[in-house]
């Protein structure tokens, strides 16, 4: 089949990768030229993710049965009238998780204009699938109303809208779209019917699900991640009642996943990312009196202030954040813990400066950051779990007399050699 994939992110070039692998021909689309060119190219527009400058060689550059090409004319892609098109868009949100709708409403413009230009066509109507995860009724509510009054055609006779949300882990695609049932909801049956078949056809590993409804599947996605929000919530809760036991929760936590009805997460400084502490914000805006993922919310965002709690009166000192990444070897700062540091750490009166190993000093201050330069300190807090400090000594740390370890990663024995207090949320 001919497909299109609109917007090659971390999530959609693997995609329109892993079309390309069975065969069909792949048309991304995307509005930054340096990106088209750099998949036109078969080079990776972003590093970290398995097996992707491989598969780029072979579907960009190959001579096999599935091709894939990049473009930044989103409207003559779907003009060129695809069985499947396939939309990724980010859902840009800010500080207070405001959605801005303006990058998906612009792409769904876009797509209707391109299925009014190939509306003439023979075959049968077109299917678009949103895999960008929204709140519970926007495939039925936003997107085809829209794609209809731009194309001035009918979903449901003349195209087909099902939501299918993505379900994997950047650096690992390639295994989760090999791995996880594929999850498809429509607007109507037969537009169901139809996603499903599609999917299948390019994911010949996985189950491709029916869910019986647009709604369905939005929902699942954001159940999926309010689920870890809430756990990771009641991780935390346990961690702070073990720092007043004077427990090791960590211990506690592996005993009582010890059977099988028991998946308690680890508790840690901060829950960060696109995913995580948003998508909730997402369900609760379609359920507002849900009690216990708002609950959620405010327990894991209060964390980084109880980071600070545990490193005792900060005023006048000089406290290094140790990571400004939302996690450990990933280039990215969405929602990260480090803000939440800085910000508590300068309203109790401290000096807070920053190191991140994925980050010059530049990099820091363009994100709000005084960038540590090596200068004696009072204290540190690790924020992120790089690989880079999984090592980490005193030494490293020059004048620290308290480290807290918000992640878990450190080895305290070095830190008690030195005489330095090491502290763990909810490990003594």
């Amino acid at each position: 089949m001919r497909a299109v994939v609109v917007a090659l992110g971390k999530i959609g070039l693997p995609l329109a990768a892993q079309l390309a692998t069975c065969g069909h021909e792949v048309i991304g689309c995307d509005i930054d030229e340096r990106v088209v060119d750099a998949v036109n190219g078969a080079q990776e527009p972003f590093p970290g993710e398995a097996d992707l400058a491989d598969v780029l060689q072979q579907v960009v550059l190959g001579d096999g049965p599935g091709h894939l090409q990049a473009t930044t004319d989103t409207r003559a892609a779907i003009a060129s009238r695809p069985e499947l098109v396939i939309l990724v868009p980010p859902l840009m949100v800010d500080a207070e998780v405001k959605i801005d709708w303006r990058i998906l409403d612009a792409v769904i413009a876009d797509v209707g204009a391109g299925l009014r230009e190939g509306a003439t066509g023979d075959g049968p109507p077109m299917t678009i699938a949103l895999e960008t995860t929204v709140p519970v009724g926007t495939s039925r509510s936003r997107l085809a109303p829209a794609l209809e009054a731009a194309s001035g055609l009918r979903e449901g006779e003349d195209f087909h809208v099902v939501f299918s949300p993505e379900r994997v882990f950047s650096g690992r695609i390639f295994a989760d779209l090999a791995t996880y049932p594929k999850l498809v909801g429509g607007l109507s049956a037969a537009g169901e019917i139809r996603g499903v078949e599609l999917y299948a056809r390019f994911l010949p590993d996985v189950e491709v699900r029916g869910m019986g409804g647009a709604e369905a599947a939005e929902l699942t996605k954001l159940a999926e991640t309010t689920y870890r929000d809430v756990n990771i919530a009641l991780a935390n809760e346990f961690a702070r009642h073990a720092d007043e036991l004077g427990l090791d929760v960590q211990a506690v936590i592996d005993a009582a996943n010890s059977q099988p009805f028991s998946h308690i997460h680890r508790p840690g400084v901060a829950v960060g990312g696109h995913c995580i502490p948003v998508y909730p914000r997402f369900y609760l805006a379609g359920d507002p009196a849900a009690r216990l993922p708002a609950a959620a919310r405010e327990v894991n965002e209060a964390m980084p202030a109880y980071a600070v709690d545990l490193l005792g009166p900060v005023a006048d000192r000089t406290v290094l954040i140790l990571g400004v990444a939302y996690r450990g070897g990933v280039k990215e700062t969405a929602f990260s813990g480090a803000y939440g540091l800085r910000d508590e750490l300068t309203l109790r009166g401290a000096r807070p400066v920053a190191a991140d190993p994925l980050y010059d000093a530049t990099e820091l201050a363009a994100l709000g950051f005084s960038a540590w330069t090596g200068e004696p300190v009072d204290a540190a807090v690790l924020q992120a779990d790089h690989a880079e400090y999984a090592s980490l000594t005193p030494a490293e740390l020059p004048g620290a007399r308290i480290v807290v370890d918000g992640r878990g990663v450190l080895d305290p024995a070095p830190f008690a050699a030195a005489g330095v207090a090491l502290r763990r949320i909810g490990r003594p």
